[in-house]
């Protein structure tokens, strides 16, 4: 049953993606924000070297356990957050989940759980619901790439497990993310 719904969710999203392509009229006021920015160093003109960037790729080597717990390594990151009402892993977190997901291919024992969570505004059905959207979403991009779909489960506390207590936007902010707890932790 659990497959059949991954293979569904998988599809739908495939589906969606390929409706992404169609070109649509501008709304007037609406911004637009270019995704289509070349990503990595420009390529090399030909028969001269690469330019060097200073940029190290995220995971060089197998990691150990070790590298979950040193400070100094992004797999010590263990959170992604979410805009008001959203489950899209944002920009500035695709490292931190691609780094998670290299060290999951690189470690085939590994397994991980992915634990959603929404703040307080909304009612709990719809906080569990985007909770879970947002562990799903994370779990979904690691998989993506390369992370097998048995080292990963998520679920979602929705407005349960709140990080912050207070009831204005920096608490309510702390509390829209998806959380990464590896087994055994």
């Amino acid at each position: 049953m659990k497959r059949l719904l991954t293979a569904t969710i998988t599809l739908a999203l495939l589906a969606l993606a390929g409706c992404a392509a169609t070109p649509k009229p501008e709304q007037p006021g609406a911004s637009v924000e270019d995704r289509g920015k070349p990503v990595g160093p420009p390529p090399a003109a030909p028969g001269k070297p690469a330019p060097d960037t200073g940029a190290k790729p995220l995971v060089t080597a197998p990691l150990g356990a070790a590298a979950l717990k040193d400070p100094n390594n992004i797999l010590s990151r263990r959170s992604v957050y979410f805009d008001f009402d959203s489950n899209l892993v944002k920009d500035e977190y695709r490292p931190l989940v691609t780094a998670h997901a290299r060290y999951l291919q690189q470690n085939p024992g590994a397994k991980m759980r992915i634990e959603g969570n929404a703040d307080e505004r909304g009612s709990r059905e719809y906080n569990i619901a985007l909770g879970q959207r947002r562990s799903e979403a994370v779990k979904q991009m690691m998989q993506l790439l390369g992370a097998r779909p048995d080292q990963i489960e998520s679920v979602s506390f929705g407005e349960e497990k709140p990080r912050a207590t207070g009831h204005d936007e920096k608490s309510w902010a702390e509390n829209r993310r998806a959380d990464i707890v590896y087994q055994g932790e």
